[in-house]
């Protein structure tokens, strides 16, 4: 019988993450705008990249940005689309951003609540009308804002050390 070389086998890796997508805790759910709310999942620190379930409450614009890196994301319920294009993306469907766009994400008027999942790796650079930048955010701005989300509703700081690696 033949055999090839054997793999090494490594047991210095992270824990693997099994979470409920939607948590019971209404206070996992973090505030990043009026009506807009982020459910981390994952925040990796070594390539940038990040998980999270974004759910939106009101119809309008979301924000107006751009990524330097690819973006995937799933409908998980409603609608929204971007100003720059013609398609709507709505529950079911699979979204492909290629890095460098700018795009304004909007809710339609007649969703009341849309939740989408996204892996998004690097940052969402946000910008005004004009194309200038405004704010950014990353792996490691989310990070933050977790935690001081979750000390001031009595999950702990340290809540959020579950979904890094």
């Amino acid at each position: 019988m033949t055999t090839g070389p054997q793999i090494a086998v490594s047991t210095d890796y992270p824990d693997e993450i099994a979470v409920a997508a939607q948590p019971d805790d209404e206070r996992v759910w973090v505030p990043q705008a009026p009506n807009v709310w982020f459910r981390p999942l994952m925040f990796n620190t070594v390539i940038g990249q990040w998980c999270n379930l974004l759910k939106v409450t009101a119809s309008g614009i979301v924000s107006r940005h751009r990524h330097p890196g690819a973006v995937f994301g799933y409908v998980v319920k409603g609608r929204w689309h971007y100003y720059e294009h013609e398609w709507v993306a709505e529950t079911g469907h699979f979204v492909y951003e290629p890095p460098g766009e700018i795009h304004t994400l909007a809710v339609p008027e007649d969703c009341t609540e849309m939740i989408t999942f996204f892996n998004i790796s690097g940052a969402m650079v946000y910008v005004d009308e004009n194309g200038h930048q405004i704010d950014y955010e990353d792996t490691f701005t989310k990070i933050d804002r977790c935690r001081a989300h979750y000390e001031k509703v009595g999950l702990g700081a340290d809540y959020v050390d579950q979904f890094i690696r």
